[in-house]
């Protein structure tokens, strides 16, 4: 039996106090960073071989299903506005965008859907997938790893399962065993936990060493509301010793992102 679908170590939770459900929740919870950790040199590599492609002109593509699918998507939205970059990281979930809110019955079933749904940004050699899967046999997700490797693309895996299908299939399987959900499987709660840590490694690592960060500060970030046009300000106050915020603040919104300010300040 998969891991991801082995008995809770707790039970009767239906007869348990919200506090109890909330501690025992915690406890369990507790436990996904230290398993992630075990799984950075992997993770490490698979950075270097995105960073290596992305010069070149290469992109990822995250595919998953359901809570898998979400995560993806949701990490690579949050690629632009905080990096200032676009279409780098592309998010595809199983049944498109609707399966965002609600489940499609039968999408992830599908082994030749992931690769199609790739088609209308014409993957190359140069790009790499990453397929997400709690389970680690997602066709969905399967179908798409094995046709990116005959085009000779990069392709890696982020389960939660281990010796599962889909972690033989890729050249960098990142495997979290997080065991049992607190709600049998339930992989919405620790497994996407550590899918969700995993992938901000994976997208930020890349973003800073492609030099989309100086210091600790996002300077290429999108100037969307009010918080990140005052974030910016206060960073070219901060980089360049300007004491006036009002000037720091019409160099930022003249040139658009606090790298070209400082440069141009």
């Amino acid at each position: 039996m998969r891991t991801t679908e082995t008995e809770s170590h707790y039970d009767h939770l239906d007869q348990m106090t919200p506090e109890e459900i909330l501690r025992g929740i915690n406890r369990e919870d507790q436990t996904v960073p230290q398993i992630v950790g075990e799984a950075i040199p992997q993770i490490a590599k698979l950075v270097e071989g995105i960073v290596e492609r992305m010069e070149r002109g290469g992109r990822v593509f995250y595919l998953g299903a359901g809570t898998s699918g979400r995560l993806g998507v949701t990490d690579a939205s949050e690629i632009p506005p905080t990096y200032g970059v676009h279409n780098c990281f592309i998010g595809l979930i199983a049944g498109g965008d609707t399966a965002f809110r609600d489940a499609v019955e039968g999408a992830e079933d599908k082994p030749d859907q992931g690769w199609k749904d790739m088609q209308p940004f014409y993957p190359t050699p140069d790009d790499t997938v990453v397929g997400i899967t709690a389970s680690g046999g997602a066709p969905y997700v399967l179908g798409a790893i094995r046709e990116a490797r005959k085009l000779g693309m990069l392709t890696a895996c982020i389960t939660c399962n281990e010796h599962s299908p889909v972690e033989e299939a890729c050249d960098f399987p990142i495997v979290a065993v997080v065991g049992p959900e607190f709600v049998t499987g339930s992989t919405r709660m620790k497994a996407g936990t550590a899918t969700k840590l995993i992938l901000n490694m994976i997208s930020t690592a890349v973003m800073i060493r492609l030099g989309h960060v100086e210091g600790n500060k996002m300077v290429d970030m999108q100037l969307t509301n009010r918080k990140l046009i005052d974030r910016g300000t206060r960073m070219i106050m901060d980089k360049t010793g300007l004491q006036d915020y009002d000037a720091a603040r019409a160099l930022l919104l003249k040139y658009g992102s606090v790298r070209k300010a400082v440069e141009m300040a």
